[in-house]
């Protein structure tokens, strides 16, 4: 049986987990202990007091050395986690106490990628001692991130939680679709104008349920059209774009400023097929979270290329 958190928690020290990913990468207490600077005796008696505090054996012995079982990989993860954090924390403490600069992290969907990407590019000319993270996913991981507070904000769209009141929804933009194939598809000869025309190729698309895809499937339908059958699904872009490089003959749809982004390299050309716009997405923070500077300094960016974008 685990021990209660209160514990854990108070028997736990830092060092410890220190020793855990030093194992972790060598299999060696030896090793370890040389990268601790402590003895082997030592850190044998560290692992055994880690494995008490925990209630578990974290590690067994192999022709490769020590390796971590099921357990082990978990706490080595959460080990990592924490020391993680505590450099984060580090960083914006630096930032406060010399009045810029910190940490910045920040959750975004494709559709808004090209949006992020100049509001960061902004925000850095003021900041450039600011360090920023940013991660791509879909809505509902990102509001798992943001839920978590590995996230400041994120721009994603709140509507998929099954508690959107909980977030605080700082800025909003629509968005638009495009269809798009690759420069040498056939369809960029003969000016398709209609999902009709379209009929007879293969699709990417994105997963079920997701915003982009329920708005394509309704566009089939009002133009009483069978969905595509087989499609790739993916909700990666780059998963996207490389698969309409590598199958000259497949179609997909992203979002407009997406497509327009890619345009700009020769990786794709939109279709001048109409298709209506999705939900809106949403910059997002958590209800009542009091936002950090960098995190105040960013939403005033977004909002401005928000605006930008609108005129």
């Amino acid at each position: 049986m685990l021990p209660s958190l209160n514990s854990i928690a108070s028997r736990l020290r830092l060092r410890q987990l220190r020793l855990l990913i030093a194992l972790d990468e060598h299999g060696s207490l030896h090793k370890a202990a040389e990268l601790m600077a402590i003895t082997q005796p030592g850190a044998t008696k560290s692992l055994h007091e880690i494995e008490t505090t925990l209630g578990a054996t974290l590690f067994v012995r192999s022709s490769q050395g020590l390796q971590p079982n099921d357990l082990g990989r978990c706490v080595i993860r959460y080990a990592r986690l924490i020391l993680s954090d505590l450099a984060h924390l580090r960083e914006d403490m630096l930032g406060i106490l010399k009045g810029q600069g910190g940490r910045l992290s920040i959750g975004v969907i494709m559709g808004a990628v090209p949006l992020l990407m100049r509001a960061v590019t902004q925000l850095r000319q003021t900041q450039p001692e600011l360090s920023i993270h940013i991660v791509e996913d879909t809505s509902a991981r990102l509001l798992a991130l943001l839920d978590q507070g590995r996230l400041d904000v994120a721009i994603c769209r709140p509507s998929v939680s099954s508690q959107p009141g909980t977030y605080v929804r700082l800025a909003e933009q629509s968005e638009s679709l495009s269809v798009v194939v690759h420069p040498d598809h056939p369809l960029t000869r003969i000016s398709a104008h209609s999902l009709a025309e379209l009929t007879g190729y293969r699709w990417v698309v994105y997963p079920s349920h997701m915003p982009m895809r329920i708005t394509l499937e309704q566009a089939f339908r009002e133009a009483d059209l069978e969905f595509p059958p087989y499609p790739i699904e993916t909700a990666s872009t780059f998963m996207t774009l490389s698969l309409l490089q590598e199958d000259p003959l497949l179609l997909a749809v992203m979002p407009k400023e997406v497509a327009q982004f890619s345009e700009q390299f020769g990786m794709v050309r939109s279709l001048p097929i109409p298709l209506r716009r999705t939900e809106p997405y949403s910059l997002v923070a958590r209800q009542n979270a009091e936002l950090t500077a960098p995190a105040r300094m960013l939403v005033e960016e977004v909002r401005q290329v928000m605006r930008l974008v609108e005129g």
